[in-house]
């Protein structure tokens, strides 16, 4: 496409005064060139890529635009050939016409629920194909690792000994049982805590929700590392903050990059120095006091998120956490990985100053965890459970990390590579530059096995192509099967661009004429 060219027709698009989405006002341009005759029937629109390049934007955006457009009856598409305006496009309702069926949704949804991270999830949240799958997205262990026995014991004795009372609602701020119990359990990994700064939450999604709700403004910026976990993306999304990812070296956010972006000053930091999700790295030691040093210059609250505390699988614990260097900082904690996710029991350890604040703000949005999880939980910890249960498991994911490493390197071409975990249960792979990771992700589901593609995982611009791979679900024989299958759709994939680029035309217009 014509730079100038495409100039003059980007710029009534990208009005920064519109308050409608921008895959909504792309679509509606080129709506408004077709009704005024600019774009004839049959026209060919250029390929997402190229579009998303020239408006300087996201190629989910465009793709979400060019989803509007073939709903609406605008556009067909031909696999191979591309995208075209439709021979008889259908008449522009008016847009504050109200369907027959029901109320004018579109025009009602709140902003916040079109955020790039919302659309993307969905846009990527298909029915997984039936039959014969390997799962290598879901990040929870498998029913014969979770302590069922010891949790149903548990769960009795709370019945026994409070009855009626185990079924009330919990106090705002947590169980002080629990809140006493996870404050001792979190020396292990090196924090001394006062159990008045904690908080237990339904899960730490909540707590990254709560932090979000408690911190930003509409409109606030609040940074994350530039790949970093899709739910805490989705969260900060929906609390109206407008979400930064920041450059990452192979430790985590670079400091040059962070100084550049805390002004106008953001509303907060998230990241995950342990078992960094997805790519399952570990931030230093070094960079940690790095970032709590910056933090303290800039006034920008630290989140941290310490979602794999324990798993460690080859006894290298990991550095100290933020926390630890800094009571300002937001700690964050779960037992959904290494207990059962239908606990829905997690915690936020807040800095002092906070702990009203999100409490009162957790006590509007669900009047309180669950009071009978909350006391079995406690008498779990209490008796000693968890120690014994990670003494179990750990051994476990190890066997399984290394089956599923083994079969990468039988399955895998030698371009796709990737870290050796230590710690954690996820394993990213990086993909050869021309691969898309999207791409990949389809044709694997189509070979049976699921994965997670480096698109959902991207807080803002482009990222390096790459998949997440979880292996704390699935047995090592399946593990194995799944490596095999996924070297088969990289394959699959590889050999059609390889076609294509052998019968690639020696130039590409992507104008729109």
């Amino acid at each position: 496409m014509d730079r100038a060219t495409t100039d003059q027709w980007v710029l009534p698009i990208l009005d920064v005064e519109d308050e409608r989405p921008l895959y909504r006002q792309i679509a509606d341009a080129i709506v408004a060139r077709v009704r005024a005759g600019d774009l004839a029937t049959g026209a060919r629109l250029p390929p997402t890529r190229e579009l998303a390049r020239a408006l300087g934007t996201h190629r989910n955006t465009v793709v979400k635009a060019f989803e509007e457009l073939a709903k609406g009856g605008w556009t067909s598409s031909t696999v191979g050939r591309g995208t075209f305006i439709a021979d008889e496009p259908p008449g522009m309702p008016a847009p504050t016409a109200r369907a027959a069926s029901g109320l004018p949704w579109s025009t009602l949804v709140a902003r916040a629920t079109e955020s790039e991270p919302l659309v993307r999830a969905r846009r990527l949240a298909r029915t997984p194909a039936l039959g014969d799958v390997v799962n290598l997205t879901r990040m929870e262990p498998s029913s014969d690792l979770i302590p069922e026995r010891e949790l149903h014991r548990c769960v009795d004795h709370v019945f026994r000994t409070l009855g009626a009372d185990a079924l009330g609602y919990a106090p705002r701020q947590g169980l002080e049982r629990l809140r006493v119990l996870v404050a001792e359990d979190l020396r292990r990994v090196g924090l001394t805590v006062d159990p008045a700064d904690v908080l237990i939450t339904t899960g730490s999604q909540q707590a990254i929700d709560l932090i979000g709700r408690a911190l930003v403004n509409a409109g606030d910026t609040f940074l994350t590392e530039g790949q970093t976990y899709s739910g805490a993306l989705n969260a900060l999304a929906t609390t109206g903050a407008r979400v930064v990812g920041v450059p990452c070296d192979d430790e985590g956010p670079e400091l040059a990059a962070l100084d550049a972006l805390a002004r106008p000053r953001a509303k907060g930091l998230y990241v995950i120095p342990s078992s960094r999700n997805p790519t399952g790295t570990t931030m230093s030691a070094a960079r940690r006091e790095a970032l709590v040093a910056w933090s303290r210059a800039t006034s920008v609250p630290l989140v941290e998120d310490d979602y794999g505390a324990d798993l460690n699988l080859d006894d290298t614990p990991s550095p100290p956490p933020l926390r630890a260097l800094d009571p300002d900082v937001f700690y964050l904690g779960t037992f959904s990985k290494k207990l059962a996710p239908a606990l829905r029991v997690g915690f936020v350890v807040c800095p002092a100053a906070m702990t009203p604040t999100l409490s009162s703000v957790k006590h509007a949005m669900d009047l309180g965890t669950s009071a009978l999880l909350q006391h079995a939980l406690a008498e779990f910890l209490a008796r000693g459970y968890l120690r014994a249960h990670l003494a179990r498991t750990l051994p476990e994911y190890a066997r399984r990390r290394d089956a599923l490493v083994a079969g990468l390197s039988d399955a895998l071409p030698a371009d796709v590579t990737w870290e050796h975990p230590r710690r954690g249960v996820v394993l990213w792979l990086n993909l050869p530059q021309d691969l898309d990771a999207e791409e990949v992700f389809e044709e694997a589901r189509r070979a049976g096995v699921l994965v997670s593609p480096s698109t959902l995982y991207t807080a803002s611009g482009p990222a390096r192509a790459g998949l997440r791979l979880v292996f704390c679900a699935e047995p090592p024989d399946r593990l194995r099967e799944g490596a095999r299958r996924l070297g088969l759709a990289i394959d699959a994939v590889a050999r059609r661009r390889r076609a294509a680029r052998g019968s690639a035309r020696p130039s590409l217009t992507v104008d729109i004429v």
